[in-house]
């Protein structure tokens, strides 16, 4: 059902955010982009779970991502050991500041499940490195549709980078869920410029 038009109320200690799915129908060329002889990517078969949601907090602080941190252990567990889901990590010089993650469960696509780097990663030409990368081995299997969606908590320029790697946007939705923020699993200071709203205004 499409929300009416105007301001749908948002309860204290949750957040809303504008959700845009995206998806390529065959394989692009890949976009230029520099390398970097500290650069590593090795694929983590069967992660540990603890180790798994250090990284992913790490790389998505900034952007609130939560739905790996509230997800039961060994719900997790299972998606990680399952060998349609693939998992790399994406390295400078030995320090771990990326993660890449395509989920194949479903005959004939790919999902990039998850696609980041940390602050220290960013703005040196990483992104487009790992993205080739990414798209290599998802359209290596006999796929017809690779997907992703971002929302308006992701980094700013992240739709703009989805659309020139040659995706298209198909569905827009508004996701709403409790704040990590509130829950512990992320801290205060994570996400600056989103506010936290415990109180309703009222």
């Amino acid at each position: 059902m499409a929300l009416p038009d105007g301001y749908s109320e948002i309860a204290p200690g949750k957040l809303a955010s504008v959700v845009t799915c995206l998806e390529m129908r065959a394989a692009p060329a890949p976009g230029p982009a520099r390398t970097d002889p500290a650069w590593g990517l090795r694929r983590i078969v069967d992660a540990d779970p603890v180790a798994y949601r250090s990284l992913f907090g790490r790389v998505g602080r900034e952007w609130l991502w939560f739905s790996r941190l509230v997800m039961p252990a060994e719900e997790l567990r299972r998606i990680l050991g399952d060998p349609d889901v693939e998992v790399w990590v994406f390295s400078v010089g030995g320090s771990d500041e990326g993660l890449l993650e395509l989920d194949f469960r479903v005959a004939g696509e790919c999902e990039l499940a998850f696609f980041g780097l940390t602050a220290a990663a960013r703005g040196c030409g990483a992104g487009r490195w790992l993205m080739n990368r990414a798209m290599m081995r998802a359209w290596s299997r006999a796929i017809q549709r690779l997907w992703v969606h971002t929302c308006t908590l992701d980094h700013p320029a992240a739709l703009d980078f989805y659309r020139r790697s040659g995706f298209r946007a198909y569905a827009r939705r508004v996701e709403v869920a409790d704040d990590p923020r509130l829950a512990g699993l992320l801290p205060r200071d994570a996400a600056p410029g989103i506010p936290i709203v415990e109180e309703s205004c009222r």
